[in-house]
């Protein structure tokens, strides 16, 4: 069944709407961290981090008298609840209403968090009764519809605004698909098909239509492409095993650019994963190896870096995807933690220039 989790209600008359915060709970927001840290201008500001119904949170409510008595005696009945919470987040991304959407792995499913009804939904189901096994990639589609890629199942689940399955497409083609960016103006889907070494490109009707990229290491070619981003009329493929990003032209017909190398130092790409683009045009690019978010300018000059190891805020752990959305913010899927990062994009060039 997919659950709509997160329902706060009491009796009817007292029904209040949660409100999702990110939660900086931990003190970081007032300690200001800040990247690049002072004296430099800084460019990035921890803004908090989703994790699951803690996100959510209701005006105080009145628990005396008949409404207090009744939550104990639910409290009794119904015994310590599991609470829900994101496992191993994969990838996600922003639509315009704000609601957040974010696969994971190891819970076989897409929460989405509605900032609007302020609820916590789990979607679970793939095909009628059948599953997600490893979902991964997710895009925003034509008509309001969510589509994610499954691993296992090899193909792309198309989902209605309400979670429901309306239709699959890739079955049979697609060997392990990963990532998946969509082209709006031409309503064009492209996956990543990791394990054949290529991006297929298909219609809103789910025919496929082109085929960018074979296995090798030349300009244009593949080694178990991963994530994907399309921004600015181009489209971002991680490389991973060739440890580079190739940026191709929106047909896929013409390599514009490729930048990164395998390398020891920091803004060097050995395992790249996620990849986005934000308004202004800087690439964000997850260093999964070194547990790194790398910031490039859209030329792919590197401009700076966030993280490292660990479980404070702004370290990561096996890092996955990473988005970003209207606002300026970027989104971090740690996978390891159990956790989406978020940053502030503070405005400015990256590399210092206002």
């Amino acid at each position: 069944m997919i659950a709509g989790v997160l329902v706060f209600a009491g009796c009817a008359t007292e029904q209040m709407r949660a409100e999702l915060v990110i939660d900086v709970s931990d003190g970081a927001i007032g300690k200001m961290q800040l990247w690049p840290a002072p004296p430099e201008v800084p460019r990035y500001l921890y803004a908090g981090q989703l994790t699951g119904e803690a996100n959510f949170r209701r005006p105080q409510q009145n628990n005396s008298g008949v409404v207090g008595f009744l939550r104990w005696i639910a409290g009794i009945v119904s015994g310590d609840r599991v609470p829900v919470v994101l496992q191993r987040p994969q990838n996600g991304v922003v639509d315009e209403s704000g609601r957040i959407y974010v696969t994971d792995i190891s819970r076989q499913a897409v929460f989405v968090f509605d900032q609007q009804t302020g609820e916590l939904l789990v979607w679970d189901k793939a095909d009628g009764l059948r599953g997600f096994v490893a979902p991964s990639g997710i895009a925003l589609g034509g008509s309001g519809e969510v589509l994610v890629t499954d691993a296992e199942l090899g193909l792309v689940v198309r989902l209605d605004r309400a979670g429901e399955p309306v239709g699959q497409f890739g079955k049979g083609l697609l060997k392990r698909p990963t990532g998946i960016a969509r082209d709006p103006q031409r309503r064009l889907t492209y996956v990543a098909d990791t394990h054949a070494h290529d991006i297929k490109v298909f219609d809103d009707e789910g025919r496929l239509v082109n085929l960018i990229g074979r296995r090798g290491e030349a300009p244009g070619e593949f080694n178990f492409p991963v994530y994907l981003a399309f921004a600015r009329g181009e489209l971002y493929v991680t490389d991973t095993m060739n440890s580079r990003i190739q940026v191709f032209s929106a047909d896929g017909d013409v390599l514009q650019r490729q930048f990164g190398s395998r390398g020891l130092y920091v803004g060097n790409l050995v395992r790249p994963k996620g990849v986005a683009v934000d308004h202004e045009g800087n690439v964000y690019v997850i260093e999964s190896y070194y547990d790194h978010l790398l910031v490039f300018d859209r030329l792919g000059r590197f401009l700076m870096a966030i993280g490292g190891t660990g479980t404070d805020t702004g370290k990561f752990f096996l890092p996955a995807g990473v988005w970003t959305d209207s606002r300026g913010r970027i989104f971090v899927a740690d996978m390891f933690n159990g956790r989406v990062m978020v940053f502030q994009f503070l405005g400015g060039d990256a590399d210092g220039e206002v």
